[in-house]
């Protein structure tokens, strides 16, 4: 009889307005089949400000679940065991702090038995994955709080002390997920994913902090969070070069002799960039297929896997949505024969050519980043930014001209009303309005009854060590046991390490292409761009503006670039700005039009701030436009409080837009 394989972990990514709500889907993904956790945070907690910070407007509980502090850890995993539980936390800046409240949390729920384990025994149970890549942040996501290398000094203690006291735990998901959605080819995914892990090793090596003979099991403890796109056969080829570059890289740069631990460890999350709002029922046979290129390949089968939801490119997604995409894996887990067979591909001379010229490519750009002094120095550069910038620019021009067809957005468009989107406002849920007073109750409420001198001390205990090279998780779990918030553990942190903003790989990023059809369309509206500003005394003025903690630069940067390219000047200083700093440089600029993107669902809150603040500046008459993932109902709102135009995914047109700001521009100064 035929031995199956056990399935992959089997994860939703969840978390939304408050622990209480985040606990009660957990438990329910659970109860269906669920047979891992995977948490999403919201912005302020990913990037360290509580509920109450200035910053954290419009954001808290919006993409993720507020863990401001240990009380709602405590509510986030209620009734969950999590000595039984494999969790993964989609956390970076911010990891060490939310997986010292997990380890808290366990160690309470451990002693609430009688004759419970100790803390060290409770710690040597838990397993599960924080994804502290801090890298990858600088280069897509945005979520980072503090400098390269304090960074980096922030991932070496988190892995140097679960390698001691946490043994099941993988302190690192290094992600390409990212950088494919910020345009990466697969190539480049291969390529810095390895410059990360590279960059990592080599620092816990040089921290000292780890003994030589233990070096293996660092490397056995590494694990990957990777990307599939829709183009499977690629995707897998793409998997098994993973496979075999980490094995060789591993074994030749880092002396690995057991095969164990040089396996290639990763989960997955399918390719939400890949997903349309134009037509997104096609989504789901995306997702599928997406999901084929991670499993079909037993050598290179994924150990976790994480499916978007059909309807992400609309809004938040319901519980049943999230059901419906667990459900695609168990179908193809337990109907399907897939787990029954050893590897369909050995031997393919087809598979085994494209992994070939994918790790050749690869090695070549690992030897590039190497000879500029590894990963942090290309991040510093900008070098790798704008790589990524300039391949999600190609690949946005591919999409423009037709020549990547994308089922119902740019080809095939003529369709048949949707029952799934015959009620747009119902077919996404609503983000929870009483979550952010909900969340500022709990901060009051909590610092209310804690102990103010022992959080004190505590946080003064975590300054003193950051100033030395003392491991931070120890001072970190006090700080936690203490009661500090998150802000306070990541302010005290700023004191010390100081901020840093990332390079926005724009000014030197290859834009648009200038030949064909798509050359005479931008052709001609840069000729608009020209004459309007000829009229107007000058050359036309965009300010591209990211307000709020929103770090998904990808829309705006390829903005920025394509109106670079129309003619225009334009002004974009990067990621998480205030309201009030996008209309200081709105006045400093003397601009003609201000465009915001906003992904995270904060769009009713912070582009009327930035209204506002152009009223109060005596900037009435500069339109404002909006692009971002906004229902239709919160656009037709945006319409009426002035905003002039607003764009959602399903615009894909760049040069199209550029075209409708010039609109937009000569019908505020009466040029028409």
């Amino acid at each position: 009889m035929t031995t199956k394989d056990r399935p992959w972990v089997m994860r939703t990514y969840a978390g939304h307005s408050t622990a209480a709500a985040s606990n009660a889907l957990y438990r329910s993904n659970l109860a269906k089949g669920q047979t891992g956790l995977s948490v999403a945070f919201d912005l302020p907690t990913q990037t360290g400000y509580d509920p109450d910070s200035p910053l954290a407007r419009g954001e808290v509980g919006k993409v993720g679940v507020p863990v401001p502090h240990l009380g709602e850890m405590r509510r986030l995993f209620e009734d969950i065991p999590l000595t039984e539980m494999n969790t993964s936390m989609t956390i970076n800046a911010t990891a060490m702090w939310l997986l010292a409240l997990y380890q808290v949390v366990a160690e309470e729920q451990a002693r609430s038995d009688e004759g419970g384990p100790t803390p060290e025994e409770v710690a040597a149970q838990l397993a599960g994955t924080t994804q502290n890549d801090i890298i990858k942040e600088y280069l897509s996501r945005g979520t980072y709080a503090f400098p390269p290398e304090h960074s980096m000094r922030l991932i070496v203690d988190v892995i140097s002390y679960t390698l001691h006291r946490i043994p099941k735990w993988n302190p690192i998901n290094i992600c390409s997920y990212h950088l494919q959605e910020a345009g990466a080819t697969p190539t480049q995914e291969l390529a810095y994913a390895m410059c990360t892990a590279i960059a990592v090793l080599d620092a816990v090596k040089a921290s000292g902090q780890v003994a030589e003979e233990d070096f293996d099991k660092v490397v056995g403890r590494i694990s990957f969070f990777v990307n599939a796109g829709v183009r499977f056969v690629e995707e897998m080829c793409k998997m098994r070069a993973f496979v075999e570059l980490w094995d060789e890289i591993s074994r030749e740069r880092y002396g690995v002799q057991d095969p164990k631990m040089r396996r290639f460890r990763y989960g997955v999350q399918v390719n939400s960039l890949g997903l349309t709002e134009a037509q997104p029922e096609n989504n789901v046979q995306r997702i599928v297929l997406e999901m084929l290129g991670v499993t079909l390949s037993k050598n290179a089968r994924a150990r976790a896997v994480q499916l978007p939801a059909w309807n992400e490119a609309l809004g938040l997604p319901r519980p049943w949505d999230q059901q419906w995409s667990l459900r695609l894996q168990q179908v193809l887990a337990f109907e399907s024969d897939l787990l029954e067979y050893d590897d369909l591909f050995d031997g393919s001379p087809v598979v085994e050519a494209k992994v070939a010229e994918l790790i050749a490519g690869a090695k070549a750009e690992i030897d590039r980043v190497q000879a500029m002094g590894g990963a942090i120095a290309a991040v510093d550069s900008g070098y790798m930014k704008q790589e990524l910038v300039s391949a999600h620019a190609a690949r946005r021009a591919r999409i423009e001209s037709g020549e990547e067809k994308i089922i119902g957005l740019n080809s095939f468009e003529t369709t048949e009303p949707s029952p799934l989107t015959a009620d747009l406002d119902a077919a996404i849920q609503a983000a929870d309005p009483e979550a952010a007073r909900a969340a500022l109750e709990s901060v009051r409420a909590w610092k209310e009854q804690r102990d103010e001198t022992e959080v004190a001390t505590a946080l003064a205990a975590l300054a003193a060590a950051a100033k030395t090279d003392t491991n931070l998780m120890g001072p970190t779990l006090a700080c936690a046991r203490a009661g500090a918030t998150t802000g306070e553990w990541a302010g005290t942190l700023r004191e010390v390490f100081g901020e840093f903003r990332a390079p926005t790989g724009v000014s030197g990023a290859v834009g648009a292409r200038s030949a064909g059809e798509s050359g005479a369309e931008l052709a001609a509206v840069r000729e608009r761009v020209r004459a309007t500003g000829e009229e107007l005394g000058g050359r036309l003025r965009l300010l591209v503006g990211k307000p709020g903690l929103d770090g998904h630069s990808n829309g705006a940067e390829q903005v920025a670039v394509r109106a670079r390219d129309a003619g225009f000047e334009v002004i974009y200083q990067g990621i998480r700005l205030t309201p009030e700093q996008i209309v200081s440089g709105a006045v400093a600029e003397d601009v003609h039009c201000v465009g915001l993107s906003i992904l995270s669902g904060s769009h009713m809150e912070l582009v009327p701030a930035v209204l506002d603040g152009l009223r109060e500046a005596g900037l009435e008459d500069v339109p404002v436009i909006v692009g971002g993932i906004i229902p239709d109902s919160d656009a037709r709102r945006l319409r009426e409080l002035g905003v002039a135009a607003v764009y959602t995914p399903k615009d894909f047109g760049l040069t199209e837009i550029m075209g409708g700001i010039v609109d937009v521009i000569r019908r505020a100064n009466d040029l028409d």
